[in-house]
């Protein structure tokens, strides 16, 4: 085996993951990661982490918005996975320039490489967001499938958080299917839309097989626990482990599709690798919902912690109210079943967690950012 992937964002939660998964299976494996240091901590090319990716891969600390680290990153690649992104529904609110210029940027950055300079890709996986369906698919009483608008303010501000559709009764959430209208609620679910929408025009226009995997909420061991922007499995951890009291948002009947980093990682391989799928969108998720009261409720459980918890009514500017995938093309297209039950992977999650040195993740600061700005309520 002589083939050589790229994966950008490589040293990020899915992508040490999925280093091992190509290193395992005999390709060669580079990482461009610009190393950010509210993911990755400080002095983070120093980090054991970092250290330990070097044993499976070569590791090239840059940014896909330097056309010079893509294009030293991009030397005898045959397969690019891209994750590289600015992460984080709530800052992407106020931090607008900068996901912009990483996530579509970055991506603008790639394909006229790609386009105008000489290289050996063949096939290009773009990492997509259940964030491009806003508030996704809805079922009305008579069974028909509609796609609400976001929810407003002035609903929430009364403790209203279900998603209402004029002139119809009241909705229930479906799963949705890969060709559900795309009406992202927030700046971050606009730039994955963008990225999708980018590499799957320009890819095949140039020759290049295209994939895009939606992933749902991932989860599981080695995930940030510093970033206080994305995760709330991290958070919440965080916050049993100090022994503080859990705040939960709107009323705790929010839900998502919690998906455990080893089936994304096994679906990201084999949209990679296996033939005749050029051209697909793929939801990567479990297909199961669970509520952030149940989320919260679960991870007390495996910690053996008792902390203090409040549903406080406070709510999020941006954030939808459901969201649980179709996986049927999942399980066409790549074969995968998901094989970890929630259950199971807060168990293993919160072993996990417990082996860690307990940082700070700066929560009450990211809260406050946002009161500021009016975008919490």
């Amino acid at each position: 085996m002589n083939k050589r992937v790229l994966i950008t964002g490589g040293a990020g939660f899915i992508g040490s993951h999925l280093v091992r998964r190509f290193a395992a299976d005999g390709y060669k494996v580079r990482i461009l990661d610009s190393l950010e240091t509210q993911i990755h901590g400080s002095a983070p090319e120093y980090s054991s982490q970092v250290q330990e990716l070097e044993n499976f891969a070569e590791v090239l600390i840059g940014s896909v918005t330097s056309p010079d680290s893509l294009r030293e990153a991009l030397i005898d690649a045959d397969l690019v996975v891209h994750l590289a992104a600015e992460t984080g529904t709530g800052q992407s609110m106020y931090e607008i320039d900068r996901y912009v210029e990483t996530n579509v940027g970055g991506v603008a950055k790639l394909l006229d490489i790609l386009t105008n300079e000489d290289h050996n890709v063949k096939r290009l996986v773009i990492a997509s967001s259940r964030s491009v369906y806003g508030e996704g698919s809805y079922l009305t009483t008579d069974g028909r499938v509609v796609h609400p608008s976001h929810r407003t303010d002035e609903d929430m501000s009364r403790g209203d958080f279900e998603v209402h559709l004029s002139g119809e009764g009241s909705l229930s959430v479906t799963p949705t299917d890969e060709n559900a209208k795309l009406h992202p609620s927030s700046v971050y679910g606009i730039t994955k839309q963008m990225q999708e929408s980018l590499i799957m025009t320009v890819a095949p226009a140039i020759g290049l097989e295209a994939v895009s995997l939606r992933y749902q909420n991932v989860y599981g061991p080695g995930q940030s626990l510093q970033n206080p922007y994305t995760g709330i499995l991290s958070i919440f951890s965080t916050l049993i482990r100090e022994g503080k009291e859990i705040n939960i948002f709107e009323d705790g009947l929010e839900s998502r599709d919690f998906v455990y980093i080893d089936d994304v990682v096994e679906a990201t391989f084999r949209a990679s690798v296996l033939p005749g799928i050029s051209g697909s969108t793929i939801n990567v998720g479990s297909g199961k919902s669970v509520t952030v009261a149940e989320v919260v409720d679960s991870l007390i459980d495996a910690f053996g912690i008792k902390v203090p918890t409040r549903v406080s009514g406070q709510y999020r500017l941006g954030d939808i109210r459901h969201n649980v995938a179709d996986v049927s093309r999942l399980r066409e297209l790549l074969g995968i079943e998901s094989t970890v039950s929630f259950d199971e992977g807060i168990k293993s999650f919160a072993s996990w967690v417990l082996a860690q040195p307990l940082a700070s993740t700066g929560y009450e600061k990211s809260l406050q950012e946002m009161i500021d700005r009016k975008l919490l309520k």
